[in-house]
């Protein structure tokens, strides 16, 4: 699926001026529903360095292509969600291997809220040079959205950008949602250690290395073992080191592993003054989160779209969405409230939030085309059941494509695709149409 051409207009560009940080919105949806220029938040950053060098790792990463080829950056705006007790930044690196989230929590605000709800906001190149000269810890102005009595440029015009909107980000916002929610704290370094663990990472890999426990910090290795997090290709790191001056403790966090485990993804959050930013790491250089294809054991559910449209319908860009609570309030099972949220993610509805074990509301301003348009394995897969390709008997099934029959039991499958990945990428189709088909039997 090729990209859409995606509109942008600025009533003028974002800028810093005496003390002043004006970041501007573009077309988004607030709490009464989509809004031209939405303003969300007007006051004081309590830590002007942090957060404009927070910022600045997030236009960082929407700007980097890993590894970095020659030529011209593209740039893409990040969006902003405004959760009413936190503000939070959010970005992808154009090969879709790294995410980026900076939450601004309460301690880091002093000011009024004004609505609530999802934008893209203007980080232009004069802006983050800007925000790279912003020193001490004196409080800054913040206005997020347009401010009334200086909406427009002097000479009245607008500003307008067409950036492509890459499908890959919005899987990719699906996928780390899926992924990050089954991860599990790994290590907490302090200030000093996490200095040296990121310090002592080398500038160029295009492998996985391993952080392995060691004491209070972490130890890097070449082997994966029980307890381990996976460093792959740790260059793209680089935008929490200029944070670090900063830091208070750096949580590691990422899935089960041992002895022989291929490359997998992990996370890593810089606690700072007032807020946290979050890198999310691909379990390869050449591997975005869009292909990684976690959420589509939720899509082949035949529950999971209607279920996501009540669901949806109950969030108010809750700062934390209570799976359990959501659960009472829609007469839904909790496994199927995570389905729908899985069906929300796949249109940037929600995502989730490592630092509190919680899901949060966000509406991407993208304009989504349905979960199975860009996720052809699953469209593959359906296609395949329509077609009468699979047959089931007892817990084994066999699926047949032309001259080949595939057999598919406990959601392997004998196709080649499976004994390349062996269920490192999620499922191959082959076993989606079993799933799609079971479900089919079921209703």
């Amino acid at each position: 699926m090729s990209d859409a051409a995606h509109s942008l207009t600025y009533r003028r560009p974002s800028v810093l001026d005496g003390g002043r940080l004006g970041l501007e919105t573009a077309g988004g949806t607030a709490l009464a529903g989509p809004a031209g220029n939405p303003r969300f938040f007007t006051g004081f950053l309590t830590d002007a360095a942090p957060a404009a060098g927070g910022l600045q790792a997030i236009a960082r990463v929407a700007r980097s292509r890993y590894p970095e080829l020659t030529g011209r950056p593209a740039f893409r705006d990040p969006v902003v969600t405004c959760n009413g007790d936190r503000l939070r930044f959010e970005s992808f690196s154009r090969c879709c291997g790294v995410y980026a989230r900076l939450d601004v929590l309460s301690g880091g605000l002093d000011g009024q809220v004004h609505d609530r709800g999802t934008t893209n906001v203007d980080i232009n190149e004069p802006l983050r040079r800007m925000l790279a000269r912003v020193g001490g810890r004196d409080p800054l102005h913040l206005s997020v959205g347009p401010d009334d009595l200086t909406a427009t440029t002097l000479d009245g015009s607008v500003v307008e950008k067409k950036v492509p909107l890459p499908q890959r980000w919005l899987r990719g916002f699906a996928e780390v949602q899926v992924i990050t929610a089954g991860f599990e704290p790994r290590a907490e370094l302090s200030a000093a250690e996490a200095a040296r663990l990121l310090r002592s990472l080398p500038s160029r890999s295009s492998g996985a290395l391993w952080a392995v426990p060691a004491g209070r910090s972490l130890r890097l290795t070449g082997s994966p073992a029980p307890g381990a997090v996976c460093v792959a290709s740790p260059d793209r790191l680089e935008s929490l080191v200029p944070l670090l001056r900063f830091a208070r403790a750096l949580r590691v966090h990422g899935p089960q592993v041992r002895a022989g485990s291929h490359p997998v993804a992990s996370a890593w959050e810089l606690d700072l003054p007032g807020m946290r930013l979050v890198l999310a790491l691909s379990p390869g250089l050449n591997r975005g989160f869009s292909g990684e294809g976690a959420v589509l054991d939720a899509l082949a559910s035949d529950d999971s779209e209607t279920d996501a449209e009540l669901i949806g319908a109950l969030l108010a860009f809750e700062p934390r969405v209570e799976v359990d609570l959501l659960a009472e309030r829609s007469g839904l099972p909790q496994p199927r409230v995570g389905d729908a949220l899985t069906q929300l993610g796949t249109a940037g509805r929600v995502g989730y939030d490592l630092a509190e074990a919680a899901y949060f509301h966000r509406e991407l301003p993208y304009d989504a085309t349905g979960a199975e348009a860009m996720n052809p394995r699953l469209r593959n897969a359906r296609a395949l059941v329509e077609a009468g390709a699979v047959h089931i008997d007892g817990d084994t099934a066999t699926v047949v494509v032309g001259d080949h029959a595939h057999r598919v039991r406990d959601g392997g499958c004998t196709c080649r695709w499976w004994a390349e990945f062996g269920g490192t990428r999620g499922k191959c189709k082959h076993a989606l149409a079993v799933d799609v088909a079971r479900n089919g039997a079921r209703g």
